[in-house]
């Protein structure tokens, strides 16, 4: 009352000097930092001991006066050798080159292949079956069913085209090759006659010569895969995934039945989902490029 009669009207706190900080002080920085170095995964409770300060002023130094803070490790799909990442980073390059060139005629003749599982029935893990619970009530059950592994792999492939995308339920690599040329020149003439641009991963079966040659014979020219990349592989992410979602949980008593169960779902999903999928390839190898080979995703 007596500031405001005195014409002080000011609502905010005057500076005052408090209790001065002997303990960080430059030396103690140091210290602190010195530990840091020698072992990444120091605890900050250690080094308050080894400095012999406060807890509470080692997080401040670590995160106030070293601008640092904690990281779990990222777990990757592989920790790649110079090698694989310069293999890595030359695929993203020349898909950044066709790119460059002339992107509607390099998706026009772009083709793209992968393959998962489908299973008859594809248990519920375990994260999405967790409940709350009162302490003293016991966890929630499953019962393990009846064969829940049958299963078998579909070939899906995808390209520029109104409907964009099929399924090819066969097992023979070489007659799915096959197969494909076919629809291309029933549905995508013009895709079959510039000639096929080929990207598939680099797994052993499809490395083997046989395929290189049926590929060769078939007029497909294979892109080069990056190696050790699923982060760039346009399934797994952008199509796959919903897919398996979709058929988790229910039950299938033959392969007829997640074949027309895929198929169902496969057709009604957009046209520009699957385009969007092969235009975020050149994204991903471009950031890829930039990244020096490391993951994307």
């Amino acid at each position: 009352m007596a500031q405001f009669k005195s014409g002080d009207f000011s609502t905010c706190d005057a500076p005052r000097p408090g209790r001065p900080k002997t303990v960080t002080t430059p030396e103690t920085i140091d210290q602190i930092h010195e530990l840091i170095l020698k072992d990444r995964r120091i605890s900050a409770k250690s080094a308050a001991e080894q400095v012999g300060i406060s807890r509470e002023r080692v997080g401040s130094i670590i995160h106030e006066h070293l601008d640092m803070r904690k990281l779990s490790a990222k777990w990757v799909r592989k920790c790649m050798n110079a090698d694989q990442k310069r293999q890595r980073c030359q695929s993203s390059k020349q898909l950044s080159e066709f790119f460059r060139r002339d992107p509607n005629d390099f998706l026009s003749r772009l083709a793209t292949m992968n393959e998962t599982w489908l299973y008859h029935y594809d248990p519920e893990t375990k994260q999405p079956s967790m409940e709350w619970r009162h302490t003293a009530q016991p966890a929630p059950k499953n019962s393990e069913c009846k064969n829940p592994l049958e299963k078998f792999s579909p070939r899906f492939f995808g390209f520029k085209r109104a409907s964009s995308s099929l399924i090819i339920f066969q097992r023979a690599k070489l007659s799915t090759l096959v197969q494909l040329k076919d629809i291309l020149k029933e549905k995508c003439h013009g895709k079959a006659t510039k000639g096929v641009l080929f990207l598939h991963d680099n797994a052993p079966a499809h490395r083997a010569l046989a395929t290189q040659k049926k590929q060769a014979y078939l007029g497909f020219q294979c892109l080069h895969d990056p190696p050790h990349s699923p982060d760039m592989a346009l399934s797994d992410y952008h199509l796959l995934a919903g897919l398996k979602k979709q058929l988790k949980l229910r039950r299938f008593s033959s392969d007829t039945e997640v074949i027309a169960a895929a198929v169902t779902w496969w057709d009604g999903q957009p046209s520009e989902i699957f385009l969007s999928g092969l235009r975020k390839l050149e994204q991903w190898a471009k950031k890829c490029t930039e990244l020096c080979a490391e993951y994307v995703e």
